[in-house]
């Protein structure tokens, strides 16, 4: 029996959190959780759209690290306090092509602290390829009040 993904993040968020998930640019980017081990990763889908693409007709550097974050983000909720990426890096490794109907985005924990938490990310094509990877520190803020 496949769990909601969507329903088990909402139980493990704290709720004190004063936050949205999944927030409206995950939503905007038309996200899918596909896939969450508990305590270890997240995998989420994003469409290949038309208007990500870049003048040579892959999808724009900026659409595929704001998918890391949308990936990465979700997972940090559950798993820390209340927190905002303070730094992201990325790098890329292939082009999505015009082809590509979607990529898939699989974050997990790399390390915890009481003051930050840092994650990676690695995007696959449709293929199941390497697109990119990404690391992200993001630090632990305090809950705004709803």
């Amino acid at each position: 029996m496949k769990i909601d993904i969507m329903t088990r993040l909402h139980e493990l968020m704290p709720s004190d959190a004063g936050m949205e998930l999944p927030p409206k640019i995950f939503v905007d980017m038309g996200g899918e959780f596909i896939d969450f081990i508990e305590e270890k990763s997240l995998t989420v889908r994003f469409p290949n759209k038309e208007r990500y693409m870049n003048p040579l007709g892959f999808m724009q550097g900026g659409i595929i690290v704001a998918a890391m974050d949308n990936a990465i983000a979700p997972l940090s909720y559950i798993l820390a306090p209340p927190n905002i990426t303070k730094e992201i890096n990325a790098s890329f490794k292939r082009p999505v092509t015009q082809i590509d109907r979607y990529i898939d985005v699989t974050a997990s924990v790399i390390k915890k602290t009481s003051a930050y938490i840092i994650l990676q990310a690695e995007v696959r094509n449709e293929k199941g390829k390497l697109v990119a990877k990404g690391i992200a520190r993001c630090v632990f803020i305090k809950a705004r009040k709803p």
